[in-house]
């Protein structure tokens, strides 16, 4: 599946939303000219994106986005200049820099420096066409105005969507008009392992009133270097370990499989072999729909279990159980990256995983297979009860059982229920930033009153207008990356 080519603004957003984009996109090129003397010569575009239910599992485009008007440079130009100036040139200054005709293009990733994100889409392409070109292909220089409406560090993905712009821009540039989805998404992860990606898409059934999902920022930010120990690597490690324990009780005979989990194997692996261990199933990815639900089912029970000790694990308890020394756990699971803790929750993480799976099936199924009327139609009121019963369900474990929500969040999603969303729950890796919620277009008005008044104005007093503003996304599901021709500098 290729990147699209828009052919105009109604290609790309929401015909609610075509007044406030046109007169922001006809702004930026007019910046463009005015900044380079010049038109642009196209725009690359990526939007935001929020995770529905599940963990990048049923993510949806949002319609906020990341913009790039683009001009290339001369092709004899020695060596190739990139010039990048941001719309907010106040918060992200002007920069210049070269592409080299050899190795990498530079990255100090000891800075926290906005360009570095263009650079690595740079890279990304870069590493691409040398495939398709030739290991001498250097990139064209490109003069480059961006403008993003992605808040950062909410868990909206603002920076693999600035990466997915700038290495789309890059392709294009150099006069790829053939650009994979895929290949593209891929790119995006620059710094992490991430499996090969498989992708279809999904509709949103038509509702009255219609579907709205609306993200709000809770402004908690947190210090990954500070938390990260005791949060978002000790949960990681919880996992591992889970999916481990698990193997040895039921005396799978194949090791677990290698995969892209930061420590080598994780409870989908466990997932997939116990089923074939047990019952032969040899490739889990035919497996149906229902029977995978019953087969989540199942590993539920079975947690519920073998895993019974809800005040957690000792290393010795877990060595025990691995047949391994202490030493022998510490070496495996607790020295990759920095881990803070006495007692492990298997149960509760493994729990949390197994049951949000089974989540993510059923709210694809309702997706797929939507309640009906009488009459046939599509069920309107049903249909956002029980999707929203699994985004709460989703928001519970996460704060009960996985426990990576934070007080903010739950506030947040607590109001938006009172106010008349059918579901709320956190997005990204949790421990603040963003929440997501199904709204019925005709609250989405009150749900926003009520942050407003119950939680931005009483958590931040000076909050701006802008800042406001920035707190709160409205949006459909939106269209994903895209080019847009640019004629004589204009729409």
């Amino acid at each position: 599946m290729e990147v699209p080519t828009a052919r105009s603004l109604a290609d790309v957003y929401p015909e609610a939303s075509l007044s406030v984009q046109k007169s922001r996109w006809q702004a930026l090129l007019a910046k463009f000219e005015q900044t380079y003397g010049r038109p642009a010569d196209f725009v690359s575009r990526s939007p935001g994106r929020v995770n529905i239910i599940g963990e990048v599992v049923i993510p949806m485009a949002i319609t906020a986005d990341v913009l790039m008007a683009v001009a290339i440079r001369p092709s004899n130009e020695t060596p190739p200049k990139v010039r990048l100036t941001n719309v907010h040139p106040e918060k992200f200054p002007t920069r210049e820099f070269e592409i080299p005709s050899e190795g990498d293009i530079a990255i100090d990733a000891t800075t926290h420096e906005w360009t570095n994100y263009f650079k690595a889409g740079i890279r990304g392409a870069s590493k691409l066409l040398q495939e398709k070109k030739g290991k001498e292909f250097t990139s064209l220089g490109m003069d480059v105005l961006v403008d993003g409406t992605v808040p950062s560090g909410g868990g909206l993905s603002s920076s693999a969507a600035f990466v997915c712009t700038s290495a789309l821009a890059v392709m294009k540039a150099n006069g790829e008009d053939a650009v994979d989805k895929t290949k593209l998404t891929e790119l995006a992860i620059v710094s992490e392992r991430a499996p090969s990606l498989t992708a279809k898409n999904v509709t949103i059934p038509t509702t009255d009133p219609e579907i709205t999902f609306v993200i709000a920022q809770s402004f908690v930010v947190s210090d990954k270097h500070v938390t990260a120990p005791v949060c978002y690597n000790l949960r990681v490690v919880e996992c591992t370990i889970a999916a481990a324990c698990l193997a040895k009780i039921f005396g799978l005979k194949a090791p677990l499989p290698a995969d892209a989990g930061p420590l080598g194997i994780s409870l989908k692996g466990f997932h997939d072999t116990y089923f074939e261990d047990k019952e032969g199933i040899k490739d889990n990815s035919k497996t149906s729909v229902p029977d995978l639900q019953k087969q989540l089912e199942t590993l539920i029970d079975l947690t519920d279990n073998y895993l019974p000790q809800t005040g957690g694990y000792t290393r010795d308890e877990i060595a025990q159980i691995l047949g391994i020394s202490k030493e022998g756990v510490e070496k495996q699971f607790l020295s990759s990256f920095p881990v803070r803790a006495e007692q492990f929750l298997l149960r509760q993480r493994a729990l949390h995983v197994f049951t949000e799976a089974l989540r993510v099936l059923q709210f694809m199924d309702l997706l797929l297979k939507p309640p009906t009327t009488s009459d046939g139609e599509t069920d309107s009121k049903a249909l956002m009860k029980q999707l929203g019963d699994l985004m709460n369900e989703t928001q519970d474990s996460c704060r009960d059982v996985y426990e990576c929500s934070c007080p903010e969040i739950d506030e947040l999603c607590k109001l938006a229920r009172g106010a008349g969303a059918y579901g709320s729950r956190l997005t990204g890796a949790g421990w603040g930033g963003c929440s997501v919620h199904l709204v019925p277009a005709d609250k989405v008005d009150k749900v926003k009153e009520v942050w407003e008044r119950e939680y931005y104005r009483k958590r931040f007093s000076d909050m701006t207008p802008e800042r406001l503003e920035e707190a709160i996304v409205v949006s459909r599901p939106g269209s994903g990356s895209c080019v847009y021709m640019v004629q004589d500098g204009t729409l």
